[in-house]
This record gives C-alpha cells, structure tokens and sequence, in this order.
C-alpha cells in the first residue's frame, strides 16, 4: 500500500469541504478523477474529470494502470458503491479508499434509527420487488433511490401491495447545503420533485408481509397447475437444507418455486432451474421476478439431463419431476462429493426408482400421504391427494 496509482474516495455532498488532507492531496495529484458529474463538479475536476461511461463500466479506470487515478463514488464506496466492482479486479497493494459516511448512515443518524435494526436496500439500479422479502409490520428500511420520481414510484408500489398505511421519509442531498427531509405517508406520498440523491426510509404498516416459513401459498406463484404443492414444498426444503451463500440446481424446475423458496430461505442463496418447457420458463421469470429474487435465480431452458455440463457448481439438487435413472446417474457425475440431492416422486415407476436408488446409496426415503377436507353432501370428507415418495441422499 507505499504507492497506489489508485485511490477510491468517497465523498459527500459537502463535496472538498468534508474531505480529508489526505483525499485532498490524493486529488491535487491526481492525473485523472473518475466519478459522475456531480460528483466531478463537487471536487472541481476540472479539465481531468472523466464521467463514468453509461452503461457503468469499470474498463477506462483499470485501462489508466499506472496514473495516479481517483474515483470518486458518494458515502462509502463498498456499500452500493465502485469500490468492490474496482477491487476485485486490482490486486492490494494498488489502490487505497477513503470512505465517508454513507447515506444509510447519514439518514439512520437524522432518524435516530440504529442502523444494525435497519433493513439498507440500494434499489438505485434494482426493482422494488427486492423489498419483497422483508417487508412486514414494523420494518424499518432506508432505501437508495435513482431519481424523484422514483419516490412517487416507491409509494405507489407499497400501495399496490397493501402498504400504503406506511411512514415515508424522503431524504435529499444530505451532509449537503441543500439537506430537505420530508415526511409523507405512501398513500397521501405527493412528492415528485425530490433532489437526487434521494433516499426513502420506510416505517412499514398494513399487510402482514411474505411468511418466512417454508411452504408458501400456491396461489403466490405463476404456474400451469403443475407445481411442488405447498406441504410437499416445505418438506422438500427441509430436506434440501439451503443454507446462505449455498446454490441449488432445480432441475425440471416447473413453476420454480422450490428455486425461489430456496432462494428466500437464506442470505446469498442462489440457485439454477432447468426447463424445457417455455411456458414454464416464463413462469420460472415471472416468479423470480415477483420475489425480488431475479439477480439470485438464473432460468435455462434446457432438457435437464444433458444441459448439466459447465454450470456452476451446486451444495443441493432437487429432480421435482422427469426423474430417470440416466438422469440421476448424471446428476451424480456432476456434482462434488457432499452434494445434497433430493428427489421426489409421484408414479409408480419413479418410486421403483427411488426404492432402488435407496437400496444402492443409502439416505432417506420418505411416503408422504395428504388428504384435504372437501364437503360431502351436508357434511365433510376427506378427499386424499396422490402419494408423494421422497428420497433424500448426500452423494
């Protein structure tokens, strides 16, 4: 770290004033300063001022190796920032950072919210659907927003999913001159002229949010009817075990919504579903997309058995239809040692398979038996549905 060409500083909208001596050195010297254009304007670039090229990209910064280089980014550039898109490209010794407060904490300390209590989404470059999986009474969330008009777009979201009761803070160019906070409720939210940056801290009132608990309603996913109904989905999970960071191939995904619990059920869990269907990939997308779990779930369209060559590397399998010998013998071929695989069937002859498969590797065999109550003329009955069998084997 003696001499990094490259020095990433974060800087506030009190722009040179809220910088160190050393970030002002680091710029005086600098050949060329990397950043937005208000960024530039704030640390009067000048003439050596290069605007980031749209779309983002961090090439022209790593071309100039060599120059003393400086990339302005807003707050802390390792929180929704360039500096970890930078630094996974540059080895530890050429570059440095200089990080200010974030807006996250910026707008935690007006709010007098503890930070560590608060959900921090950037969704400057990301759909709303990510406040999917955490929104619930009582959440408190702070999050970056693209522009204005991204706050009237926000609130009318929240509303269209039964939040509109909630708090809404609008947060402007704070640390700034022009520091605005404006409180508002989603509903009544008639805020469009808000200063970029922009950050919305929500109080969350109204529907009671996504359960967290595996086995979602059904009726949640976009499907053709052919889906890992909801108490086989929640014994399916308990067996696949997701755990954070882990990734699930769901091969003959169908609807995906094991692949989307799975993605829900742990921090950085990501997962694979292959389908050959195109209708059920377009559900698979869908789904995805409704859960705000689209950057975590990546959809193939692919007969399963011979698309498994070259994807990346699974903890779990899940085969929720089209199970074969060939199939499973692949499968096997393809996965590391350790690798959790689970397997559920509904014929006769995928359960003969099973059975065998059992007798041969060992693991868990499960019979699952339902019956849903259904009126019988003026009482009640029980209607069973079809016999699932599960088997369950770390490989």
């Amino acid at each position: 770290m003696s001499d990094p060409w490259l020095a990433i500083i974060g800087l506030g909208e009190d722009g040179l004033a809220g910088l160190s001596e050393t970030c002002r050195a680091a710029l005086a010297t600098a050949d060329i300063i990397f950043g937005g254009p208000r960024h530039l304007a704030l640390a009067e670039a000048g003439p050596r001022g290069r605007p980031w090229p749209v779309p983002f990209d961090i090439a022209p910064v790593l071309a100039e190796r060599g120059h003393h280089v400086v990339v302005l980014a807003s707050g802390d550039p390792f929180w929704h920032g360039a500096g970890g898109s930078l630094a996974a490209h540059l080895a530890p010794g050429e570059w440095v950072s200089h990080p200010a407060p974030s807006t996250f904490s910026l707008a935690a300390s007006r709010l007098a919210w503890r930070i560590e209590e608060t959900v921090c989404l950037g969704l400057h470059a990301a759909p709303f659907e990510r406040l999917v999986p955490v929104l619930g009474r009582g959440v408190r969330a702070i999050c970056l927003l693209r522009d204005g008009a991204a706050v009237r777009g926000l609130a009318d979201w929240l509303c269209a999913r039964g939040f509109g009761s909630s708090a809404l803070t609008v947060l402007e160019s704070l640390g700034g001159p022009d520091e605005r906070i404006r409180r508002t409720t989603a509903a009544s939210c008639g805020i469009d002229d808000a200063a970029y940056p922009v950050a919305v801290a929500i109080e969350v009132e109204g529907a009671a949010g996504l359960p967290r608990a595996s086995g979602l309603e059904d009726a949640l996913f976009a499907s053709d009817g052919v889906m890992t109904k909801r108490p086989v989905r929640a014994l399916t999970l308990s067996a696949l075990a997701p755990r954070p960071g882990e990734r699930l191939w769901d091969l003959g995904a169908g609807s995906g919504s094991v692949a989307v619990e799975w993605c829900l059920a742990a921090p950085g869990a990501g997962a694979l579903a292959l389908e050959s269907r195109p209708d059920r990939v377009a559900n698979i997308h869908a789904n995805a997309a409704a859960f705000g779990i689209a950057h975590r779930l990546s959809v193939h369209e692919a007969d399963w058995p011979s698309a498994l060559a070259g994807l990346p590397r699974p903890d779990a399998v899940f085969i929720g239809g089209g199970a074969t010998a060939a199939g499973i013998k692949a499968v096997r071929a393809a996965v590391p040692k350790g690798t959790r695989l689970v397997v559920n069937a509904v014929t006769i002859e995928t359960e003969a398979l099973l059975a065998a498969c059992h007798a041969e590797l060992g693991g868990t065999l499960l019979r699952v038996e339902l019956a849903i109550s259904e009126p019988l003329g003026r009482l009640r009955g029980w209607l069973p549905a079809r016999p699932v069998v599960q088997w369950s084997v770390t490989l």
